[in-house]
């Protein structure tokens, strides 16, 4: 190779190995840092009728919890600490067969609280290794069409938070008091792998409830138009963690659902309801990384109009 070569060959080299480091970097910052960077959303709607108390609601979701994940679990039980009147658990808590008894841990005080809760499909089926990338192309649905046996301990996680007095809201209608309030509430089981059954739930909301929730793991438009139509006020889904990986000036680049990227996650309207979707708290741990997209919970404050 002629000398004239060597200058240029010595900018690529240099070229390569700032990406190289950059790369480092960005991963090291999304994999330690951000992952565990938590934080806690607020919003206020006037949703409730005049002269009612505040229903403070807290949203958890998609912890895709491991049981060495300390952090996590003490940032979750340090939520009582906001005093929820409500919470609701929009499901993919496990992310391992023995993950159950750290997350009724992380839940602790919380169980005291009214809440209700449906299931994620990783509830059921452990996290496998796959590309991330083809995310970019397709929902994660079908990889779900050749697992038909669950290997999580779903019933268990389900039994330990119905035992607690929680709601099992999976394809089920419940109703409970929350700070001397009425709530209507209705859920479907997850819609990505095809357990969803809004039939069983279909039907106008209460209408004597001073409050009416739809509740679901993954955000169909399908079955979100369904809730709205049915009079539910607020509803509530995680499933696309915000997109996981997210763009400075860009955001979301994917939401493994139907839902459109600007609803991907945070409160938004949907016809005459409210659509919440959490971003949610952790990843798969075949994945796990965020990047600008911060894990979170979420606490949402109703109100009386003033």
């Amino acid at each position: 190779m002629g000398a004239d070569n060597r200058p240029l060959l010595r900018r690529v080299g240099r070229a390569a190995a700032i990406t190289g480091a950059v790369g480092v970097a960005g991963l090291g910052y999304a994999s330690v840092i951000e992952r565990n960077w938590f934080r806690l959303r607020r919003y206020e709607l006037p949703l409730l009728p005049p002269g009612s108390p505040r229903l403070r609601i807290l949203h958890l979701s998609d912890a895709h919890l491991t049981p060495g994940r300390k952090m996590l679990i003490d940032w979750i039980r340090g939520l009582e600490a906001y005093e929820p009147d409500l919470v609701i658990n929009t499901g993919d808590s496990l992310a391992h067969p023995e993950a159950v008894g750290p997350f009724m841990d992380a839940l602790g005080p919380l169980l005291d609280r009214p809440g209700a809760f449906v299931y994620g499909s990783n509830d059921l089926f452990s996290p496998q290794l796959k590309n991330p990338a083809r995310y970019l192309w397709r929902t994660s649905k079908t990889d779900y069409n050749k697992r038909r046996v669950p290997d999580l301990p779903w019933r268990e996680l389900g039994a330990s938070m119905s035992a607690s007095g929680w709601l099992d809201l999976n394809n089920h209608k419940g109703a409970l008091k929350a700070n001397g309030l009425d709530v209507a509430l209705a859920g479907v089981h997850d819609s990505h792998i095809k357990l969803d059954r809004y039939e069983d739930v279909a039907g106008p909301a209460d209408p004597a409830a001073d409050i009416r929730l739809g509740v679901l793991h993954s955000p169909e438009p399908a079955n979100l138009d369904r809730f709205e139509a049915d009079g539910y006020q607020l509803l509530l889904a995680g499933h696309t963690h915000g997109g996981q990986l997210c763009l400075p000036f860009y955001g979301t680049l994917v939401t493994n659902c139907g839902i459109d990227r600007e609803r991907a996650w945070g409160l938004n309207g949907y016809g005459d309801a409210w659509l919440h979707v959490s971003g949610g708290l952790g990843t798969s741990p075949y994945a796990p990384v965020r990047f600008c997209c911060r894990p979170e919970a979420s606490l949402l404050d109703l109100v009386a109009p003033s």
